[in-house]
């Protein structure tokens, strides 16, 4: 029932996600170095070996970190090149999913961009920031449907059905927030869009059931 509950601001999130898109069309100082850093490592992805090593230790951080968030403590933190295992004190849906919606190597790229600028002022290094920002997402994506193509337990536990929602979800407002903050839009204006295109979504569907039970 969450999972069907979602799917309307699920909808609404690739509207907004629309309006960012068409708002930055034109920033080219971001979407060229960023499109390379894409193109590099989808290059990087078929010709060379896959780094699963590198995968596996940032899909089980990003669980460590969920649970740190969630309030529950990492007493377990095992990684290896066919897998990985974290043994935590609390679990939930969020926490079992994660890692498949929340792109840790974007966020530490961000993160450690960020700290440097504020220390020793990076601007110059903006166009590199945005090519490891392209690289680092594509290496989310591309890795995760990797992952996906074989049973994973995360999923099998929380149902496929919702967990395919709520990767879905979750890939696509990390997309719209990190967008807005990238692209000056404003996160309120892009939860703004947000809302909008959902009560349209809601909206038509209420159309569409109330004319079919005339």
């Amino acid at each position: 029932m969450i999972g069907i509950a979602l799917l309307p601001p699920c909808m609404g999130l690739v509207g907004a996600l629309a309006r960012v898109l068409a708002f930055s069309s034109h920033a080219t100082p971001f979407w060229v170095p960023a499109a390379a850093g894409a193109a590099c490592w989808f290059s990087v992805y078929v010709l060379l070996p896959k780094p699963m090593l590198v995968y596996v230790f940032g899909h089980e951080l990003t669980h460590a970190l969920w649970t740190w968030l969630f309030g529950g403590r990492v007493k377990r933190f095992k990684v290896g090149a066919r897998g990985g295992h974290v043994l935590i004190t609390k679990s939930n849906s969020l926490i079992a999913l994660a890692p498949y919606f929340f792109p840790i190597y974007v966020a530490l790229t961000a993160l450690l961009f960020a700290a440097g600028h504020l220390l020793w002022n990076w601007k110059p290094y903006l166009v590199w920031f945005h090519l490891l920002l392209g690289a680092s997402y594509a290496f989310h994506v591309t890795l995760t449907f990797h992952a996906l193509k074989t049973e994973q337990t995360d999923i099998t536990s929380q149902g496929y059905f919702f967990s395919a929602v709520v990767i879905v979800f979750g890939n696509l407002l990390a997309l719209l927030l990190g967008l807005a903050v990238l692209m000056d839009v404003g996160l309120l204006h892009s939860v703004r869009w947000w809302a909008q295109e959902t009560a349209g979504v809601l909206l038509r569907l209420s159309e569409l059931l109330a004319g079919r039970s005339r």
